[in-house]
């Protein structure tokens, strides 16, 4: 792993003229600068991505209570995302009325659009049972509180602002 930081700086004063940018490299042979500015701009596609994933697959929603958890879920969303790219040509466009009619299918687009076919291909769970009384706890049984995990904060850098209140 290699870290690179990009700095611009001002051309008179030699002073940070934007916020330092920080570059990791994985892999076994680092390419030339140039190349790796080059792949930085492929970015977009990967930013999409997990917009995708965080507010329409809600991959940042459950409150799961261990990593493995944590890390089962987050294999689920590359699949979830090749079921929705493979479901494209299977579904037919619903959009909302302010949303323009689309040739080619976004995700987003496709998962708003996944309930018809969802519905045609049904689903191998057994019917919910009625509401009523539950049976509660078993008797007997104990229960175990979950393990928590300490909160890991952001710390202050170099530029972020500090709160001074000056009286």
């Amino acid at each position: 792993m290699t870290l690179i930081l990009v700095e611009r700086l001002e051309a008179i004063t030699g002073q940070l003229k934007t916020q330092p940018l920080w570059l990791v490299w994985i892999g076994l042979q680092m390419p030339p600068l140039t190349e790796i500015w080059q792949l930085y701009l492929r970015r977009f596609t990967i930013e999409h991505w997990y917009r995708l994933a965080k507010q329409t697959l809600h991959w940042t929603v459950p409150k799961l209570s261990t990593p493995e958890q944590c890390q089962r879920w987050s294999d689920l969303m590359p699949l979830v995302n090749w079921q929705l790219w493979l479901a494209k040509d299977l579904v037919r466009e619903t959009r909302l009325p302010w949303q323009k009619s689309l040739s080619e299918l976004t995700p987003g687009r496709v998962a708003q659009s996944m309930l018809p076919l969802l519905i045609k291909i049904g689903t191998p769970t057994v019917a919910p049972k009625r509401r009523g009384n539950s049976d509660g706890w078993p008797q007997g049984r104990h229960r175990t509180q979950r393990c928590r995990y300490p909160v890991v904060k952001k710390g202050k850098g170099r530029f972020q602002k500090s709160t001074k209140f000056v009286s």
